[in-house]
């Protein structure tokens, strides 16, 4: 799985890697070596996963942080930046005044902001320059328009995991060094409906809510970690992965 990225000495390409799993106490080097120990360091742009607490982040529940001051000084010590996933579908102006502060910590040339709502998206990249904003996967951009039009509010885009398999579009895009893609996948990548996201930011105003999932359903395999071609994608002319970490059974998800 994880070990079968290809890691050519002369491969251009760099990844973004998740922090799922990690315990705040667990030293972000000691949980790099320990799930990623096949990517070098200076193949690792960048890590994302939860930091301080706000209702602002979306795609997983938010139960802890995971990462520490310590473990971001010690990333962009290394020249790896933080990326902060505030994918929440949901914001209001109060809420993003509540999270600036937070902003204010983390904002430096290395570090970035993942996000799905456009008015957030917009509101940090006025006040904070310094981050690059990036479309999350949860946007769900799947045709060139699409992806034309958030690319003039974000930096980078994020694709579905399905776009791999869209030789059409994948050949079509011409601004491929905005664009990432997925060196893996999970669950989501057969998913029906992805109602799971809307009900985690809901979830993540901690003011209750439920977790939906589409699995009941529509039963689907259960197909566990996926890796992709990446030296077809890479001679198409992307560089730009995000990498998942299994959980145990090589699952992400369902």
């Amino acid at each position: 799985m994880l070990n079968a990225i290809d890691t050519r000495p002369n491969d251009l390409s760099t990844y973004t890697v998740s922090v799922r799993g990690k315990g705040k106490a667990e030293p972000i080097q000691q949980f790099l070596t320990r799930n990623f120990s096949s990517l070098a360091l200076t193949q690792i742009e960048s890590v994302f996963g939860f930091v301080e607490r706000t209702s602002l982040y979306g795609g997983r529940i938010f139960e802890r942080p995971q990462l520490s001051t310590a473990d971001v000084l010690w990333l962009n010590k290394k020249g790896i930046g933080l990326r902060i996933p505030l994918t929440n579908h949901f914001a209001d102006k109060a809420e993003y005044i509540k999270t600036t502060l937070m902003l204010k910590k983390y904002h430096n040339p290395l570090n970035s902001v993942i996000c799905t709502n456009d008015d957030l998206a917009l509101w940090i990249k006025a006040e904070f320059p310094h981050f690059d904003i990036e479309a999350s996967v949860i946007k769900n951009l799947h045709n060139l328009q699409q992806i034309d039009e958030a690319l003039e509010i974000y930096h980078t885009v994020v694709l579905p995991m399905t776009a791999n398999d869209d030789e059409q579009l994948l050949d079509a895009i011409t601004d491929k060094i905005r664009i990432r893609l997925f060196a893996n996948a999970g669950c989501a990548y057969t998913c029906p409906a992805k109602i799971c996201y809307k009900s985690i930011s809901k979830m993540n105003k901690f003011k209750g809510g439920e977790f939906k999932c589409s699995q009941p359903i529509k039963m689907r395999d259960s197909m566990g970690m996926i890796d992709f071609d990446l030296q077809r994608l890479q001679d198409k002319g992307f560089h730009k992965f995000k990498l998942l970490r299994a959980r145990l059974g090589n699952h992400t998800g369902y």
